[in-house]
């Protein structure tokens, strides 16, 4: 299936149904009276967070949606019938934009998470509706109310407690590959992928995590350039970033300053996130050269470097118990900071 993380398409909710005139006409009954009913309500137009869709790709076909007309109202004061909403299902993560492109409109971050985008309109009001003590046979009715309608834009944001980040060809697709089930394009040329890709890691029956790998970034990234800034966007949910570096292609101080920068323009709070630094390919270095480059790295970040290889899995399982335990702290501190739920009602005193 291919991934699509940005969409635009058209949505119109209902027009309300009609109202009518009409009047009660029974046997022995000379003046019955006006009992035009009212229209029905339109229908809206619902978005819902589905946990079994992972794409927008099938906005890419269906770009215009539009809900039902309520029905029009009827004689004996009866009211036209509502029209179902239109519910729209998009995946975990999925934020709806105006035709901007800058307005968010919504942020359907949890599973089963809803929102009425667009109103369906009310119905008219029939002649029933109009009667009064001096204005016995009313002859008004009124149309439907017209229903909303507007351009939006849907973009996914991937949902993960790990984020890969690194220049191309910097071996997050052979990472991904190696620590879960997903199976990525990996070849020895930068840009080999050119869509996000998921991956769930399992320690053990207890532990897992969700790590996301985004294609390779440039400088100027923040701006556009490469494969564009919107594949930042995916990593802006995630706990830790995990930035690999290629040891084997010599300045990794310079390496690592350009993702660094890229990451501060495009978003501070991104920069601001937990970051594991690890160097990767050791298998192409000599001990020599993974000592030097390590130092150098831990003297420009500040921080603890570690080493690894994808390949041949060298401190593959020191990387994973990190990424763990961070992830785990992490999301533990957020349970925390959470509010607490209401408390019950207290039982009446006898």
């Amino acid at each position: 299936m291919k991934f699509l993380d940005q969409a635009k398409i058209y949505v119109k909710s209902g027009d309300g149904g009609d109202g009518v005139v009409a009047f009660r006409r029974e046997k022995y009954i000379e003046f019955g009276g006006p009992d035009g009913g009212k229209g029905g309500r339109g229908g809206d137009i619902v978005f819902v967070a589905a946990s079994n869709l992972n794409t927008l790709i099938d906005f890419r076909y269906t770009q215009h949606f539009r809900a039902r007309k309520g029905g029009n109202g009827a004689g004996s004061d009866r009211t036209g019938a509502a029209a179902s909403p239109v519910v729209i299902q998009v995946p975990i993560g999925t934020q709806i934009f105006d035709e901007d492109r800058e307005t968010m409109l919504a942020d359907l971050d949890e599973p089963g998470k809803r929102i009425v985008l667009c109103h369906g309109g009310d119905g008219g009001h029939g002649n029933a509706h109009y009667k009064t003590s001096t204005n016995r046979a009313p002859r008004r009715a009124d149309k439907g109310w017209p229903g909303e309608e507007r351009w939006i834009w849907l973009r996914l944001k991937l949902i993960a407690d790990v984020g890969l980040v690194g220049l191309p060809n910097a071996g997050k697709s052979t990472f991904l590959s190696v620590v879960s089930a997903a199976r990525p394009k990996i070849a020895d040329y930068p840009f080999t992928t050119l869509h996000p890709q998921l991956g769930v890691v399992r320690l053990s029956v207890s532990e897992e995590f969700v790590i996301a790998d985004i294609p390779g970034l440039i400088a100027g990234a923040h701006e556009g350039a490469g494969l564009g800034d919107r594949f930042l966007g995916h990593v802006e949910r995630c706990a830790v970033l995990l930035h690999l570096i290629d040891g084997a292609a010599g300045d990794v101080v310079k390496a690592w300053r350009t993702i660094r920068h890229e990451l501060e323009a495009y978003d501070p709070g991104l920069a601001a996130k937990p970051e594991i630094i690890a160097l990767n390919k050791i298998d192409a270095m000599t001990p020599q050269q993974i000592s030097s480059r390590r130092r150098a790295l831990e003297k420009a970040s500040g921080a603890r470097v570690v080493t690894l290889s994808g390949v041949t899995r060298q401190g593959l399982d020191d990387v994973l118990r990190l990424l763990q335990d961070e992830v785990t702290a992490i999301r533990e501190a957020e349970r925390n900071e959470a509010p607490p739920p209401a408390a019950p009602w207290p039982e009446p005193t006898p």
